[in-house]
């Protein structure tokens, strides 16, 4: 079977639920917002949800993290790069990643493990508080060929396109080993940020793009998600735009495809991009054809939403399984 490895920020995520708003208003975080934050207010908010004896879950963390962990729970060989601290978040984030069969090189950095904490009101509203820390040291001088080896696919951040070098190199070395590259435009304002070095990399050695609507406007200028995905299309070899509750579209050469969502009810859209991106390889390592790679990834992103966070429990993935067999019998 084809295999597939990821780069980007390793980070752990910590989902909080909180008894009251009171929770936000003293560290100044506005309900619903996504805030970054440095190691002190990071360590600050984490030990008052300890002496509060708030309710605290722990997973692996990171755009393309969660696409990979998705991935290697459909079963197909998956690998992942990134950079933790010399902590116990990073030895829980190396575990995690073994636990879940996923190879995973892991750097060392000089400060703390990544950690993205997601506080859940008790309406269910997510307010995110983020702080990078050893995720962004992550640099070029860190990578070798090795392991990019014996993959067929190499899925790419899109948070690291800020790191000039580190991508040039990265895809340098992907492309060495023969990898298909693709990348997840994660962010409109990064896009925004680096859109001529965006260009650039994706015209040169990019053959997957993946992109939702914010993000395809501002890659391409193009409002209309359609025209946005020709334009994208004209620069790869597969181009993919997310159109939330509208489903997705696929364009490869002059063959184009409406995805339909699956039914599903929505509590939380945390990784629905990322969990798309794990059905849609699943598919496409496994053979299929775009289109039935793309409901692939509807199946997956339709059962993240309808969970709290970025991660599916057992029953919740039978049911993803479910479906995607019938896709495969049909």
């Amino acid at each position: 079977m084809k295999m597939v490895l990821g780069i980007g920020n390793a980070l752990v995520d910590i989902l909080i639920s909180l008894e009251d708003d009171a929770f936000l208003a003293d560290f100044g975080l506005e309900r619903g917002s996504m805030t970054l934050v440095d190691r002190q207010k990071m360590n600050a908010i984490l030990d008052k949800a300890v002496s509060l004896k708030l309710d605290m879950q722990k997973s692996s963390g990171g755009s393309v993290a969660n696409a990979i962990h998705g991935i290697s729970q459909l079963g197909t060989p998956a690998g992942y790069i990134g950079k933790i601290g010399d902590d116990d978040y990073g030895s829980f984030f190396k575990s995690y990643m073994e636990q879940n069969n996923i190879c995973a090189t892991l750097f060392k950095g000089k400060v703390d493990t990544g950690k993205s904490i997601v506080m859940v009101s008790k309406d269910s509203e997510r307010t995110f508080a983020t702080y990078l820390g050893a995720a962004v040291e992550l640099d070029a001088s860190d990578l070798t060929i090795d392991p990019f080896k014996g993959y067929d696919y190499f899925l790419l951040e899109g948070y690291l396109v800020q790191n000039y070098a580190l991508v040039e190199k990265a895809v340098e070395l992907a492309k060495k080993a023969n990898n298909e590259i693709a990348v997840d435009l994660a962010s409109f304002n990064i896009v925004k940020e680096n859109l001529d070095f965006l260009h650039s990399i994706v015209e040169s050695d990019v053959d997957i793009v993946f992109a939702n609507e914010e993000e395809a406007k501002s890659f391409t200028g193009k409002e209309d998600p359609v025209e946005a995905l020709n334009d994208i299309s004209r620069k790869c070899k597969i181009a993919v735009v997310k159109i939330g509750k509208e489903g997705s579209l696929i364009k490869a050469g002059a063959n184009q495809y409406r995805i339909s969502p699956i039914d599903a009810t929505c509590i939380d859209t945390t990784g629905a991009g990322d969990l798309y991106a794990s059905g849609f390889f699943y598919g496409l390592t496994s053979g299929h054809s775009l289109d039935i790679c793309g409901k692939m990834g509807s199946i997956a992103a339709g059962k993240i939403i309808e969970v709290v966070g970025a991660k599916m429990d057992a029953d919740k993935w039978n049911e993803a399984f479910h479906l995607i067999k019938v896709l495969e019998k049909n």
